[in-house]
């Protein structure tokens, strides 16, 4: 049982696990041992804007998608949540160059906004495109519904298979 626990962590990219109380402990005593020049240059997920497409999280499922900000160690202004029936043309691309990664929460929103009518099984696991029709085509990673994944929480490691393959698309663009 360790060792699918130890490839599962492997695969987030986590290293070595400790429990939180001695995560706390070995910060505090590990944090005069590091410069603020190196602590800086450590990047995990690289710096883009992430557009989250699906139904607003309400309860539980707003919970969780506070997890998912807070494991991709994003920063108010590097994502934003968007409607999937908002007018795709009149989204607009971050001014700084930051490239964007779309995840879409939910079949019916993955559908909206590339165009797709596959189901959400098929569509997982692939690379889509939102197309804002000005010649950008956003990469677009779907996923299951927040709300569903807080009822089926075995579909969970499902949603930390598909964010690793939007940081992936990060990673090559």
């Amino acid at each position: 049982m360790t060792n699918t626990h130890s490839s599962f962590l492997k695969e987030m990219g986590i290293t070595e696990w400790t429990s939180r109380d001695r995560s706390a402990e070995l910060a505090q005593a590990s944090q005069p041992q590091v410069s603020e020049n190196a602590s800086a240059s450590v990047e995990k997920t690289p710096r883009a804007h992430w557009w989250f497409f699906g139904n607003p999280p309400q309860g539980d499922a707003q919970v969780l998608f506070q997890n998912v900000i807070r494991v991709l160690g994003l920063a108010g202004n590097e994502w934003s949540w968007k409607s999937p029936n908002d007018n795709l043309a009149k989204l607009i691309l971050p001014e700084n160059g930051m490239p964007v990664v779309a995840l879409a929460f939910g079949g019916p929103a993955a559908q909206k906004i590339t165009g797709e009518r596959d189901p959400l099984p098929q569509l997982r696991e692939t690379i889509l495109a939102l197309n804002t029709g000005n010649d950008d085509e956003i990469p677009v990673v779907a996923t299951f519904d927040l709300a569903q994944l807080v009822t089926k929480s075995t579909e969970k490691a499902s949603l930390w298979q598909d964010l690793l393959l939007a940081k992936s698309v990060l990673q090559n663009i």
